[in-house]
């Protein structure tokens, strides 16, 4: 799956020379921890997140004389003197894997999303959990995630998807996992509200449904 499909399209951005008071106001009014900091053109220059603002902004520890002259400052700081410069990016044809990927290895809470050198979005962890939501069916009414122990036979997926369309039991996702330890498991997203039913039919056509 593309993260264009579930990207933010058209995010809000900022000009370089923005001061920092004015960009906190935009983070603290809509909620955002990252803003794209653009030229007139679109084009990615940096990215600003409210953790840069936290540490452009006085600390506690410091006295009143001190924090005054920090804020003093801070009213005249334009967003390019304290914007993260090297930034990680997804395209346009990036799937949600690519993001992950990302996500884990950077430490990230969003990346742009770029069309060339152009922002055309921004995807977030938070759009990234949203997706999976989608793609595996969680929340789905009457959804429910069942494994079943693969016993390694070569038509274990045939003979299972065969059983659930002859019993007309409506199924969403398959799904096959190897692993060496707890054994190879296959999960299949069914949407009934007869689950007991349904469990006593798969162990009576020979399945071993995983308990636990």
């Amino acid at each position: 799956m593309y993260i264009l499909r579930h990207m933010t399209p058209d995010p809000i951005t900022v000009a370089p020379e923005m001061l920092l008071p004015e960009a906190r106001t935009l983070l603290n009014e809509y909620h955002f921890r990252h803003l794209p900091v653009v030229d007139p053109q679109g084009k990615l220059l940096g990215i600003l997140t409210d953790r840069d603002l936290r540490s452009a902004y006085p600390s506690s520890v410091l006295t009143d004389s001190e924090r005054h002259l920090v804020y003093e400052r801070v009213q005249e700081t334009t967003v390019s003197e304290i914007m993260s410069t090297d930034c990680v990016t997804l395209g346009t044809d990036s799937t949600l894997d690519d993001a992950l990927f990302l996500f884990d290895r950077d430490k990230l809470g969003a990346l742009p999303v770029l069309d060339g050198e152009r922002v055309v979005g921004i995807f977030s962890i938070r759009d990234l959990n949203a997706a999976y939501r989608i793609l595996f069916g969680v929340g789905e009414k009457g959804a429910v995630l069942i494994g079943i122990v693969d016993d390694g036979s070569d038509d274990i997926m045939t003979r299972l998807v065969i059983f659930l369309e002859k019993e007309k039991i409506p199924f969403t996702r398959l799904l096959r996992i190897y692993d060496k330890q707890a054994g190879n498991t296959i999960y299949v997203r069914i949407n009934t509200f007869k689950i007991a039913a349904v469990l006593d039919l798969l162990e009576e056509n020979g399945f071993t449904v995983k308990k636990g």
